[in-house]
């Protein structure tokens, strides 16, 4: 396709809708932030020119310089050729409210859990007594952090089995000011944890299963495979989760974990477990809770679920 022609654009609000424009022509995929081209275009063409995206609306009357708009054509040009997310081009993402960098070596934070932070895991937990947390495949430590914000009385432990991820989950732990509270450690999900017990262990794993790898848009494909992929159904990670979690948690603990689209998976791979489903009231599915009395009860099943992986 044609490059981005900001010729008869003067003003800041042309630039962003010709970058709309331009975005909506190349077919790019959103949902690594944004789920429409006019969101994104101004989300990227205000971190070309160095505004908050949160600029005042009286901003969009200001014409731009022809260097302006030349770093505007820069940055949207690398997301239309590269299918870079609209994220890693800016080095930042919200979650749960807060900021977070990231890059290529996590995935970016979109995870329907940040409801379940934002109501302090209630009803399912009374949040002042949650004295330890743990995060499992932390990723950029989004959901760690976000935690720790909410429950500001809880230690939580944040694990990943990527030390390229720990480097910018560390690096967020250092922006948010929280290296007293939230401890990063590498870890083959619970293999480094022998004999720590949580009050809450919850995680966003790889659960992409190979049909729908196979079919990832080109955006998703620039995330780290080892973030994503979880073999044939998706449930490669989750069922040694489930088989070691009793080992984890506090007798009255719950563990959260979400598995998206391989839910179906699951509820067909043990149809007798009673999963609780979550709902979420700004969108988000596949994300299941299960008490420590309950994950002792089916520990059997598990184990034998683990054992043919």
């Amino acid at each position: 396709m044609d490059d981005l022609n900001l010729d008869r654009t003067d003003s800041l609000r042309e630039v962003i809708l010709a970058a709309q424009a331009y975005l909506e022509e190349a077919g790019v995929w959103f949902g690594h932030g944004t789920d429409n081209a006019l969101d994104e275009a101004a989300w990227l063409v205000s971190h070309a020119l160095g505004l908050a995206p949160d600029f005042a609306e009286e901003t969009l009357s200001h014409p731009l310089t022809e260097s302006e708009k030349k770093a505007v054509r820069v940055l949207l040009r690398r997301r239309v050729k590269e299918r870079l997310p609209a994220a890693y081009l800016t080095g930042r993402a919200w979650f749960a409210g807060l900021p977070f960098y990231v890059d290529e070596r996590v995935l970016v934070p979109r995870s329907p859990i940040a409801e379940l932070i934002a109501s302090e895991f209630r009803p399912w937990l009374a949040p002042e007594r949650v004295e330890r947390v743990l995060d499992l495949c932390t990723g950029s430590g989004c959901i760690a952090i976000a935690t720790a914000c909410a429950l500001p009385q809880a230690q939580v432990d944040a694990g990943d089995i990527s030390a390229a991820a720990l480097d910018v989950a560390l690096r967020n732990l250092r922006e948010h000011n929280l290296e007293d509270r939230v401890h990063l450690f590498e870890s083959d999900l619970f293999s480094a944890l022998a004999g720590q017990r949580y009050d809450l262990i919850v995680s966003n794993p790889p659960y992409v299963d190979a049909e729908d790898m196979a079919a990832l848009p080109n955006e998703y494909r620039r995330e780290p495979e080892l973030g994503l992929a979880a073999g044939s159904d998706g449930l490669d990670l989750v069922i040694p989760m489930l088989r070691d979690a009793p080992e984890h948690l506090q007798p009255e603990g719950v563990m959260i974990v979400e598995v998206g689209n391989s839910a179906e998976a699951l509820n067909q791979r043990f149809p007798h477990i009673p999963f609780t489903w979550l709902d979420f009231e700004y969108g988000g599915e596949g994300v299941f809770l299960l008490e420590a009395r309950q994950l002792s009860d089916y520990h059997t099943d598990f184990t034998e679920a683990a054992k043919r992986l």
